[in-house]
C-alpha cells in the first residue's frame, strides 16, 4: 500500500502472527556440507559467517541436551535418483556418493548419538523419516539451521509448519549465495511460516530448558 512500509503492509493484510515456542524442541542441521564451504565447488556460497553461528547454536543445543538431528543430500554414483531436481540444478551432482563434497562440515561434525538423514530434494522430511522420528521423541519445535536459506533451509521449514512442529529458523545460522534472496527469504518465512529469530535468543532459549537452567552458550551473548 501507498506510504506504508514492506513491514506494516504484511501486518495490516495479517501475516506474521508469532508462534510459541513449544518446550522440546529439536535442533534441524540441514544440508551444512562441504559443497557450500568448499571455493572450488560449484555450489560454494560464502558462508564462514553462518557456519561460525551454527557451531555456537549446536553446543548449546548439545549442552541443553535437545535432540539434534543433521541432514546431507546423497546420490547414488549416477545421481539419477535425484530425478527433476538434479536435471533442475545440475550441480547437484557433487552429492554423488562417494563425493566428499557432501559431508557434513568438519565444524559440525554429528556425535555418535546424533542422527543423520539423509535426502534427495530440498526438504530434509521429503521421503525421509524425519517426521516421524521427531514424533518418536516427543519434539514440537524444531531449530533450524543450514543452508540454503532460499532452497532447503526454507523447504525444511515449511514443511515442519505443515507437519505440527514449530519452525525456529536462526537467521545467522542460514545463509544464501546472495544475499538477496537470503534477506527476501527470511521475510518471507517470518510472514507465512516460521518464527525468524537471532542466535543470541535461541541459544539462551535452549539452555534455558537444559539442566544447568539460566546458563548461556559460550559466544552468542557477545554479539
Amino acid at each position: 500500500m501507498e506510504g506504508q512500509s514492506l513491514e506494516e503492509d504484511y501486518t495490516r493484510a495479517g501475516f506474521g502472527a508469532p508462534l510459541d515456542f513449544g518446550r522440546r524442541p529439536a535442533l534441524l542441521v540441514v544440508d551444512f556440507v562441504r559443497a557450500y564451504l568448499d571455493r572450488d565447488s560449484p555450489l560454494y556460497a560464502g558462508v564462514e559467517g553462518a557456519l561460525a553461528s551454527a557451531a555456537r547454536v549446536l553446543e548449546a543445543a548439545r549442552n541443553a541436551g535437545v535432540p539434534r538431528l543433521f541432514s546431507r543430500v546423497r546420490y547414488r554414483a549416477d545421481a539419477r535418483d535425484g530425478g527433476l531436481f538434479v536435471r533442475k540444478v545440475p550441480a547437484l551432482q557433487v552429492f554423488a556418493s562417494g563425493s566428499p563434497l557432501g559431508e557434513i562440515a568438519e565444524e559440525l561434525t554429528p556425535r555418535d548419538d546424533e542422527f543423520v538423514i539423509d535426502k534427495q530434494y530440498a526438504s530434509a522430511f521429503f521421503g525421509t523419516p524425519l517426521a516421524s522420528t521427531l514424533t518418536t521423541l516427543q519434539v514440537d519445535t524444531t531449530v533450524i539451521i543450514g543452508l540454503s536459506t532460499s532452497g532447503c533451509v526454507r523447504a525444511s521449514a515449511v514443511d515442519a509448519l505443515q507437519h505440527g512442529f514449530v519452525p525456529v529458523v536462526v537467521a545467522d545460522a542460514v545463509g544464501d549465495r546472495d544475499p538477496r534472496p537470503h534477506h527476501s527469504n527470511l521475510f518471507d518465512l517470518q510472514a507465512k511460516y516460521a518464527e525468524v529469530v537471532g542466535e543470541a535468543l535461541v541459544c539462551d532459549w535452549l539452555l534455558s530448558l537444559g539442566p544447568g537452567g539460566r546458563r548461556r552458550c559460550r559466544d552468542c551473548l557477545r554479539q
